[in-house]
């Protein structure tokens, strides 16, 4: 199994739980690479994934924040390598106030069901999404939710380290969609 992680905008810093499971994983993981982090351009985002994925086999992303949203978009756009699944860590709420001016072109961003295993890992006090808004997106994918509590964006900042609970969460998900 190789793991392709899809950071949200301003990428994933040494001290966010992407960065240590990609560390972890050492040669099964890698991350895209999109031509900016900071002014993202979510076509520029689905190429980068799809150039990542069509460069391993046997794939599983693990996406958190606007990644979210580019892989959502990049699967129901047509994504041309299956992969076994998507590990959505606290997408945002497009609609929220509170989403980033800079990744306008994410509005863009499909609704309709991802059509391969999914799951939506969301937190009680996401800054950027509340848990009905999370609800919303699982319902509009056709894919499950879980809630790990009061987390905040599930970040660095959330001083969660290596977020043991996700990474139980993630075996239970991986478990499930690679029999």
């Amino acid at each position: 199994m190789r793991f392709v992680i899809v950071p949200g905008i301003g990428d994933s810093d040494d001290g966010h739980w992407q960065t240590i499971w990609q560390t972890k994983w050492g040669d099964e993981a890698s991350r895209i690479a999109p031509s900016s982090w900071t002014e993202p351009d979510l076509d520029d985002w689905c190429e980068a994934i799809d150039r990542e994925v069509r460069a391993e086999k046997d794939v599983m992303i693990v996406a958190h924040s606007l990644g979210c949203l580019a892989v959502a978009h990049w699967i129901a756009t047509g994504m041309d390598d299956p992969i076994h699944g998507a590990f959505l860590v606290t997408p945002p709420d497009r609609y929220a106030r509170s989403f980033p001016a800079a990744a306008s072109t994410f509005l863009a961003a499909h609704e309709r069901s991802i059509e391969v295993p999914g799951l939506i890992v969301c937190s009680d006090d996401d800054p950027y999404c509340a848990p009905k808004a999370a609800k919303q997106m699982a319902l509009q994918w056709e894919i499950p939710m879980v809630n790990a509590g009061a987390l905040g964006h599930i970040s660095s900042d959330s001083g969660i380290d290596e977020w043991m609970q996700g990474q139980m969460i993630f075996k239970v998900f991986r478990a499930l969609t690679t029999r």
